[in-house]
């Protein structure tokens, strides 16, 4: 999990293959996802990415945080876990 990374402030237009050329600079991507709105399909100006090491994710952490693409301040750092969710379920 060392190397999975969450980005924030992403602009609405972004899109996972804009993502992915952002980050490959720094290494190689194993994945990258923009999080998108399933109603309106927009992003949510979210997404994660995951380099293939963790020195590699460092390097993306330092060279993109805080930089400004289409206008916004990325902000980039080390994804938690996803916590467990609890509710939700409608009852009827």
């Amino acid at each position: 999990m060392e190397n999975r990374l969450y980005v924030g402030n992403l602009s609405y237009s972004m899109r996972d293959e804009n993502l992915q050329e952002r980050f490959s600079a720094f290494g190689q991507v194993s994945s990258a996802k923009v999080m998108m709105d399933r109603d309106s399909g927009r992003s949510k100006g979210f997404g994660f990415v995951e380099m293939s090491t963790p020195a590699e994710a460092q390097a993306a952490i330092q060279g993109l945080n805080g930089k400004e693409v289409d206008g916004r301040a990325l902000t980039v750092n080390l994804a938690r876990p996803m916590e467990p969710r609890s509710g939700g379920g409608r009852r009827y």
